[in-house]
């Protein structure tokens, strides 16, 4: 069934929408999730969720990459039960790893002036990710949106892992000179 077909389900208050996006992206989410909290049933909890949210928020929306606009839903939910699971004991997962990672290229903050620059560092970023090569920018969307280890990583693109580690640690350089070059405080 095509998106737009689902997203007329939703629009039309049927309960088959629920059915037919679980069927053609459960496993998507599911997997986002899963990298996230290394948990099944949380997971699966997280994925239920996105379920609910899409209901909620279609209508009024209508999201023009609906496998995108469910991967969101389910990578922020996931971020925050791993959030709430963090404040009760430290995982070993790469969802740690892959945000300290980040650290050094990425401004952090939560004062209103950092709130507001977050568009603009958002749309910074877009840019930064639509200049690198195809399977560099898969890479580092792999690791640091949909939370892959490593290992999985130098599967899916048959490099080594030392390579996987390589390529990452030249795209956070990468960026981090991006960023400051558009005048972005680290």
């Amino acid at each position: 069934m095509k998106d737009s077909e689902i997203i007329d389900l939703y629009y039309q208050r049927s309960e088959e929408a629920i059915t037919k996006s679980a069927d053609k992206y459960g496993s998507y989410c599911f997997s986002i999730a899963h990298n996230i909290l290394l948990n099944r049933e949380d997971s699966e909890e997280c994925v239920n969720d996105t379920w609910l949210k899409a209901w909620n928020a279609i209508p009024p929306l209508y999201p023009t990459h609906f496998s995108s606009f469910l991967a969101k839903i389910t990578r922020n939910l996931s971020f925050n039960k791993y959030k709430a699971r963090k404040t009760m004991k430290r995982g070993n997962g790469e969802t740690p790893l892959a945000l300290d990672e980040l650290l050094e290229c990425v401004p952090s903050g939560n004062s209103p002036e950092k709130i507001m620059e977050d568009t603009e560092l958002i749309q910074s970023i877009n840019l930064f990710l639509g200049s690198l090569p195809k399977r560099e920018r898969s890479i580092f969307i792999r690791r640091y949106w949909a939370v892959e280890s490593m290992t999985t990583i130098a599967t899916r693109f048959h490099m080594k892992e030392n390579n996987v580690r390589a390529s990452l640690f030249r795209s956070r350089n990468k960026l981090k000179e991006y960023l400051e070059k558009e005048g972005i405080s680290l």
